[in-house]
């Protein structure tokens, strides 16, 4: 439903837009409406003359216009009473504005780095040494243009047009009609923080200095990030190669003041109307700069280091849980002795198993639930215990691999031709297509599932009494409870979806631009289902949690390692133990958020490192 949201003195209504007659007024009056309701307030109890204008510059809006000439969907609109000041009442955002910078040279960005930026906790700038390889590389495009060179995307169409000639007095006109004509992505827009990673992303393979923007076009794109003015950015249409056409017009498009445009102070809004509530002027493309802006592998790398971020976030929480639920089964630590992960020392299943190590029964952190079953004459566990640092070493190892992959991506000038400032040439060539990013994401999402897919097994494990002996689906009066029974289903129903997922996107390709483009990436897709794959583990992870201090419930009054018992306890903040049934979601959700905030991984790390300390005594 097409909406617009109003802002009625300190509350936010969302307002269908309406049919074709519906005006601006008709508006107001509905938001008012509301209003009154909200505030339990009598029909015509304060009526007052009000009028309508923009969020972000304070344009006046006619009460008669018809909304749908004047208003996009989303936009954000202030209702202002007779004698208000319209500034004083202006909607307020949370939004804090960051005070720290990064500073971008297109060598050296992390991938912590740019989800930091996506955050909107640093603002950029570039470093000297930046701005001058800008600057020179510019100085070669401009000598190309006043000796009538052709050079491919300067004075020339682009793909199967490459051989068809531009006259100097439409090179700009080419350059915007490119934009225009490129922004055919569909779907739902990219958040707010994956359009920030996008934009720093883009400003960071620039400032390069191989692309041969200006640093008047760099600065603006600087401007409008510290902003925080970010374009409407569709997140399908990319196939990957030539980069991401799509996607990337879409975020110039909103710098050249066209489109939509999000901004804390606006909401959604018309991209002019934002860029000049901020002072900010629509970029003015220059020769070159329209391609230059929109050819490159920056969605999927942008994504794809959100994903390897929170990749490795979750696999070292993988580590904790499952040790929770080691300890909930009872399991025997002989199998993460050092002498048998040394014989096969891959680095990922070393890490795990010492690791493991550090969290359970050690002389160091002592459990009182391991030294009650340590006579049993059980000699060795199931594979989802006993098999926990093969398992979950080789995506350690996988998520390193796929990190220096994007790393290097996020560093690369990939867009196309290059310009070589040091020997003055422009050269075309390959570097935007995506099938490093493509291949590593594909990589990324097969190893990272099968930590969902262990921890369902682990889950099972938890929840049947016929395998860990603790009440049925871990809720006393089963039958009337049914406990973690659903739960269970859930995290079976996310690993099967998962199982989809991890069908590499970059075994496709399909023809484009007419057999120019006859071999493409597919990367967009890898990147975003990489994402999905990951949140998908996440939530896995958040059910065992809930499952596995749920069973230390029943093995009370014996406690586990002073570690795992702090985890315990910091699920217990947010989420207290079953004693009869209840909506679950809730605290699936909770449990996420810990996840997703990294809150079990710092929990246990001080009480990690003191044991590694204890042992260099």
């Amino acid at each position: 439903m097409r909406c617009v949201s109003l802002y009625v003195r300190g509350e936010w209504f969302r307002v269908p837009r309406g049919g074709p007659s519906a005006s601006v007024r008709s508006l107001g009056s509905e938001a008012l409406r509301r209003y009154r309701q909200a505030k339990k307030l009598e029909d015509g109890d304060g009526e007052r003359e009000f009028s309508m204008r923009r969020c972000q510059g304070g344009e006046l809006l006619h009460p008669e216009d018809r909304a749908e000439d004047v208003l996009e969907d989303e936009d954000f609109v202030q209702m202002v009473f007779a004698g208000e000041n319209p500034m004083a009442m202006a909607p307020q955002t949370s939004y804090q504005e960051p005070k720290e910078y990064i500073s971008l040279d297109g060598e050296t960005l992390t991938t912590a780095a740019l989800v930091s930026l996506g955050q909107g906790l640093f603002k950029i700038k570039l470093t000297p040494e930046a701005e001058e390889k800008v600057r020179k590389c510019r100085e070669v495009i401009d000598a190309f243009i006043r000796e009538d060179r052709v050079v491919y995307g300067v004075n020339t169409g682009f793909g199967m047009f490459a051989r068809t000639l531009i006259p100097k007095e439409q090179l700009v006109q080419l350059q915007a009609n490119v934009i225009r004509s490129h922004c055919a992505g569909v779907g739902a827009p990219l958040s707010v923080e994956r359009t920030r990673m996008l934009l720093a992303l883009r400003i960071n393979v620039l400032a390069k200095g191989y692309s041969g923007v200006s640093m008047e076009t760099l600065d603006a794109m600087l401007k409008a990030f510290n902003a925080s003015c970010l374009s409407w950015v569709p997140e399908k249409g990319t196939v990957g190669a030539s980069g991401d056409l799509a996607p990337l017009a879409h975020l110039t498009l909103g710098l050249m003041g066209e489109g939509r445009m999000w901004s804390p102070q606006s909401g959604w809004a018309d991209a002019k109307a934002v860029l000049e509530g901020h002072g900010l002027q629509p970029l003015m493309l220059k020769p070159k700069e329209g391609i230059a802006l929109i050819n490159g592998t920056q969605l999927m790398s942008s994504l794809g280091a959100e994903a390897v971020e929170r990749a490795l976030g979750v696999a070292r929480q993988a580590d904790i849980i499952a040790a929770l639920s080691f300890e909930a089964l009872k399991g025997t630590t002989k199998a993460f002795h050092s002498a048998i992960h040394a014989v096969r020392p891959h680095p990922g299943q070393m890490e795990v198993a010492a690791r493991l190590r550090s969290l359970l029964d050690s002389d160091v952190f002592p459990s009182q639930i391991s030294e009650s079953h340590r006579s049993c004459d059980r000699v060795q566990d199931a594979y989802t215990l006993r098999c926990i640092p093969q398992v979950h070493g080789v995506v350690h190892d996988t998520v390193a691999f796929v990190q220096k992959v994007i790393s290097t991506e996020l560093n690369s000038a990939t867009d196309n031709p290059l310009v070589f400032a040091e020997t003055g040439e422009i050269m075309s060539g390959g570097n935007f297509h995506g099938e490093y990013p493509a291949k590593a994401l594909d990589y990324l999402a097969i190893g990272v599932h099968e930590l969902a897919g262990i921890s369902e097994r682990r889950i099972e494990r938890l929840v049947n009494p016929a395998l860990s002996e603790l009440p049925a689906f871990l809720v006393r009066d089963g039958g009337l409870n049914s406990g973690f029974m659903i739960a269970h289903c859930t995290a079976a129903a996310l690993v099967s979806e998962s199982k989809a997922l991890c069908h590499p996107s970059s075994v496709d390709s399909l023809s484009t631009s007419a057999a120019t483009e006859d071999h493409v990436s597919m990367g967009g897709w890898a990147a975003r289902k990489a994402l999905r794959v990951v949140e998908h583990v996440e939530q896995v992870l958040a059910i065992e949690l809930l499952a596995a201090c749920q069973a230390l419930e029943f093995l009370r009054p014996l406690k586990t390692t002073t570690p795992l018992e702090k985890v315990r306890e910091l699920l217990r903040s947010v989420v207290s133990p079953w004693d009869k049934d209840r909506v679950m979601s809730p605290d699936i959700e909770a449990a996420h958020a810990l996840v997703r905030q990294q809150k079990v991984w710092r929990t246990v790390q001080p009480y990690m490192d003191e044991y590694k300390n204890k042992l260099k005594i």
